[in-house]
């Protein structure tokens, strides 16, 4: 099977080449999240305020990235639930990554609120979210939901 991160994870120390994997397709995934993040708030602002639009968002990229995690960045390890438990494991993952959550929401909150750029351009605020969640949703997701 082709991995695209092949050669980065070639460079690793043999015991952390199976979490830089990990860790990599992850990000990846947390790229794809982050273009349903932005897709929707975008969609939504008009409707639902910046606000609204925002928790929104973050639960419909939050539901694709465990999606995509589930069956790619940590596939053969899915956290023991079978298929048809795996609503268990979707709550598991919004549970967990609450405090990404925090993190996340809470930097976008604080640049909606204080930086008129952000709020022209909410891209900004979704990034700058993204970015403070993300080491922590992957720690949590790892160790918690994907075990």
């Amino acid at each position: 099977m082709f991995d695209p991160f092949a050669l980065v994870i070639a460079r690793l120390p043999e015991r952390h080449r199976p979490a830089g994997a990990e860790f990599l397709r992850f990000g990846t995934v947390g790229v794809g999240g982050f273009c349903v993040d932005v897709a929707c708030v975008y969609a939504l602002r008009g409707a639902l305020g910046l606000y609204g639009a925002g928790m929104v968002a973050y639960f419909v990229a939050a539901s694709a990235n465990w999606a995509l995690n589930r069956v790619w960045t940590f596939r053969g390890r899915a956290g023991g639930a079978a298929p048809s438990r795996a609503h268990i494991q979707w709550l598991r993952f919004l549970a967990v990554n609450l405090v990404g959550f925090a993190l996340n929401r809470g930097v976008y909150s604080l640049l909606v609120a204080t930086e008129p750029l952000a709020r022209a351009q909410p891209i900004i605020a979704v990034a700058a979210g993204a970015g403070a969640g993300f080491l922590v949703n992957f720690f949590l997701s790892r160790a918690l939901v994907f075990r």
